[in-house]
């Protein structure tokens, strides 16, 4: 991340909303409302915040956010596919402008050699693209869930923040 200070994020970005007139919703799993929780501390972002939608299970992630159910069978739910389709769903669902997602494997349990414990995928979706980040988030720390959870949030918000600046 830039220069940017992780807890300047939430703020930079509503800010950034803000002035260009758009909404921003969330749709999280392994952040469980983490993303909503630091853009919705800072005053004023009822103006710019839409909704968030925790879909911690697949159940949610396909009846509320619509991922395909072919998308978590054949991907899983730590996937770009199921980021990218989850920050679409609520983007949808929502009506908001921007839409960012969070899956992944917080730890410690988990994790396997293929996606082990950080392995990350930030979803992001507008009306002209929607994309996916895979972050690998793990410093080999025991108990580093919180720090992973945290650091997954902040890649959201900086994301989010980017793509606003990119967009007129």
């Amino acid at each position: 991340m830039n220069n940017t200070n992780m807890h300047d994020l939430p703020t930079a970005l509503v800010s950034i909303l803000k002035e260009k007139n758009r909404k921003i919703a969330a749709a999280e799993s392994l952040t469980g409302g983490l993303v909503s929780k630091r853009i919705t501390e800072v005053s004023g972002a009822s103006e710019v915040f839409e909704c968030g939608v925790c879909s911690y299970s697949n159940r949610i992630k396909h009846e509320i956010l619509g991922v395909p159910s072919e998308i978590l069978e054949t991907y899983t739910e730590y996937s770009s596919e199921t980021a990218i389709a989850m920050a679409e769903g609520v983007r949808k669902l929502s009506g908001a402008d921007i839409a960012v997602s969070t899956t992944g494997i917080a730890g410690p349990n988990g994790g396997t050699p293929e996606k082990p414990v950080g392995l990350v995928y930030v979803g992001i979706s507008t009306q002209n693209h929607s994309f996916a980040k895979e972050l690998h988030l793990s410093k080999g720390f025991e108990d580093e869930r919180e720090s992973i959870r945290f650091a997954a949030s902040s890649y959201a918000l900086y994301y989010a923040l980017k793509e606003m600046e990119c967009t007129s």
